[in-house]
């Protein structure tokens, strides 16, 4: 077997009273493209600054290959002692490396790709534009391990899908941290799950990290039953929320099912329709119109005869490439920037929420509980009072921490408390702007919950794509050049229905003579409607699952006895096998429906 690049023995690290690590240990082999996950605050940034030798555990040794190269990138770079970003992303090269041509002309290659400009100023730099200069300086060196915490961040679409595809023929290993669900699904095929200061490791990528993770959370329940002992709170929490998720994603793809058959008939409706909005129930219906809506800055042509008609309720995903005008259209459809031509009609009674990219900053005098409802206990989320440490709970916050200083919390938990804070305001308008920059997987999670159960309508700018097929109903995509074009669905629909535009001109090839073509080939037919099965499947799913959920509910009641074991050792033993095998059949059950929806969908059903 083959030696690591890279061996964790042993490691353990405490911060103060607070122990992040113990007994931890890590192997890294060659070609290992390893996603790092785990909770926000349990120690994923310092693990990965371990694994490179920027800092030092308390215990354990590191141990690496003789001539193993490693380069980091941190989620912000320094860019403080250059001059331009052409000094900064050859700063990791050796001298001897400096003097060749070959990496000049290597980076100057992934520049043009990325569209970058490396004579800028970093002072002058957006935030993409510096994320691309530290992508192309860790790659540069061509190293043995990459470390990347955070690399999709303030990308857009097209940067992150040339980063997949750069990594994917990378023949070193690779750890990532990353918040975006999609880049991790293509590119890792290892997981490391850091969890409560152990590490643990699944042989495969990030796809399967969530039924992975269902299924430990689930068998660590029963072993708490089976030896009548508690785990921490914590555990216990976590696991209501994990197992929670897919009954939550059933009604949430039914629902956004829905309301894309809605949007692609209002889609559908003539352009050239105006309407003129005055007060009343019928004319607050439609939040906002924009009809052949032009706009440009100099010579630069952004937006160019746009329309749209958005419905009180609708869900509009924008995307496109960073610099492109996706912030000015936004800023005109509420009425804040004037078009150069065309005309935008906003409806009554609009109460808009804007959550720029850029983030109101938090009081850091301030705690949590008074950044949410200041001296008093109650929070009014969109017309309802709820208690403030109920409403924390929401946002993953423990009750203990509700009179913790904002200057102590992490960068996450930052997020997390802006959010909470700005979405419990009474709005039928919400916008946000590139709102998943610098959230861990499980706040964006939250966040996929809180947006899908939003009654108002949503402006969202984003450039993850798991994200948007999770919420929207419809995408608005800028093409280049001005042109922008509303498609139905989420990302993966507007990929979809791009690719069948462009196809049928593909599809004209020469046909065979009858004399040319084989014998054997027979060319199957195309699935159009679905079996006298898969119908029967259809209807009895939906009953079955709930009977199932049902069941396992019962179950989790009785087991719930901490004196049940003692009681009637076989009765536990029978409801533990019970929980079991009810748990697998619903997977299964789940799984099919699933499967059998998509199929639907996919054929127009």
């Amino acid at each position: 077997m083959a030696s690591p690049l890279l061996l964790l023995k042993d490691i353990g690290l405490s911060f103060g009273e607070k122990t992040l690590f113990e007994n931890l240990d890590i192997s890294i082999f060659k070609g290992d493209k390893i996603s790092l996950v785990g909770r926000n605050g349990a120690g994923k940034s310092t693990l990965l600054k371990v694994i490179a030798g920027i800092i030092e555990p308390d215990l354990g040794s590191r141990s690496v290959q003789t001539a193993c190269r490693a380069t980091y990138m941190a989620q912000e770079p320094d860019f403080s002692k250059f001059t331009n970003l052409n000094e900064f992303v050859l700063s990791s090269l050796s001298e001897e490396e400096r003097l060749s041509l070959a990496f000049d002309h290597i980076a100057e290659i992934m520049a043009e790709e990325l569209e970058l400009d490396l004579k800028r100023e970093p002072k002058k730099c957006s935030g993409g534009e510096k994320r691309k200069a530290a992508l192309i300086k860790a790659i540069l060196p061509c190293p043995d391990l990459l470390l990347f915490d955070e690399p999709t961040n303030h990308l857009d679409i097209t940067s992150i899908e040339w980063l997949e595809n750069k990594l994917k023929t990378f023949n070193g290993a690779i750890i990532v941290i990353s918040h975006d669900k999609a880049f991790l699904k293509n590119l890792t095929d290892h997981t490391f799950w850091l969890d409560r200061g152990m590490v643990r490791s699944l042989d495969k990528g990030f796809e399967f990290f969530e039924e992975w993770q269902e299924q430990v959370l689930a068998d660590e329940e029963l072993e708490r039953h089976k030896f009548d002992r508690l785990i921490e709170s914590e555990m216990s929490w976590l696991h209501k929320g994990v197992t929670a998720r897919r009954k939550r994603n059933m009604g949430r793809l039914r629902r956004l099912k829905e309301m894309r058959e809605v949007r692609r008939n209002q889609i559908k409706t003539p352009q050239n329709v105006k309407i003129e909005i005055s007060s009343g129930e019928t004319s607050g219906k439609i939040a906002i119109e924009a009809t052949g809506v032009s706009k440009s800055y100099g010579d630069r042509n952004l937006i160019n005869n746009f329309t749209t008609r958005i419905l009180r309720g609708n869900k509009i995903g924008i995307i496109g490439k960073n610099g492109i005008g996706k912030s000015t259209l936004i800023k005109i459809l509420c009425g804040d920037v004037i078009p150069d031509t065309g005309n935008v009609k906003l409806g009554t009674n609009l109460t808009p929420v804007y959550i720029d990219q850029n983030r109101a900053e938090l009081d850091e005098g301030k705690n949590i509980w008074e950044i949410l409802c200041d001296k008093n206990d109650q929070i009014n989320v969109r017309g309802t009072y709820r208690h403030v440490v109920g409403y924390m709970k929401d946002f993953l916050f423990d009750p203990a921490m509700a009179k913790t200083p904002v200057k102590a919390l992490s960068g996450g938990e930052r997020n997390r408390l802006l959010l909470a804070k700005h979405l419990a305001k009474e709005t039928n308008l919400l916008i946000l702007d590139e709102p998943t920059n610098d959230l861990d997987i499980e706040t964006l999670e939250l966040l996929e919950d809180v947006l899908s159960e939003y009654d108002g309508t949503l402006l969202l700018i984003s450039h993850d794509r798991d994200f948007l097929d999770a919420i929207v109903e419809s995408t608005i995509v800028f093409e280049g050049n001005g042109k922008i074009t509303e498609y139905c669905g989420g990302y993966s629909d507007y990929l979809i229905q791009r690719n069948n535009i462009e196809e049928p001109s593909k599809k004209a090839t020469p046909t065979k003579t009858a004399s040319e073509k084989p014998q054997n080939d027979v060319q199957p037919k195309a699935k159009t409607k679905l079996s006298f099965n898969e119908k029967r499947d259809l209807e009895i799913l939906p009953k079955k699952i709930e009977e199932l959920q049902a069941k396992l509910t019962d179950l989790e009641k009785e087991l719930s006895d901490p004196n049940l074991f003692n009681k009637s050792p076989d009765k536990f033993n029978q409801y533990t096998e019970d929980m079991s095998k009810y748990q697998e059949e619903l997977d299964k059950a789940e799984e099919r429906w699933l499967e059998l929806e998509i199929l639907k969908e996919e054929l127009g059903l």
